[in-house]
Order: structure tokens, then sequence, then C-alpha cells
């Protein structure tokens, strides 16, 4: 997995904290689902939330995917 360079992740934490709740959970779930194995740690760690919070992202992610293409 590829980290990021420092000043990456100061943005990515700026950003993260301008969100309503859903939209970071959203956000901290497409980054993990975009790192592959071992995002969901690196990204809870980055933004300094919990694993859950990703999880219950991608569960998110999932139901809008279901939403768009009425599965």
């Amino acid at each position: 997995m590829i980290k990021y360079d420092k000043d990456t992740e100061e943005y990515m934490k700026g950003l993260f904290r301008r969100m309503d709740e859903k939209t970071r959970r959203l956000y901290a779930a497409t980054e993990a689902i975009k790192l592959g194995h071992g995002g969901i740690k690196y990204i809870s760690e980055i933004l300094e939330i919990s694993p859950k919070t990703i999880y219950n992202g991608k569960k998110d992610l999932e139901e809008l995917k279901k939403q768009q293409y009425n599965i």
C-alpha cells in the first residue's frame, strides 16, 4: 500500500474537518477503498477515527450504489 505524503495527509485532515458526519464516512471509506489492503487502518489513523466508521461508510457507499442502479 502506498502512503500519502505529509502535506496530502494534512490537506485530507483539513477537508475532513469541514464535512458533515455522513460525508466524512463516505470520504474515509472511499480513500480506504482506493488504497486497498491496509487502507482502513491507515485512513483511520490519519483522520483519527474508528475503523468502524469507515466500515459504516463502506455500507453507505454500497447503499448509494444500489439506489443509483436500482439494484
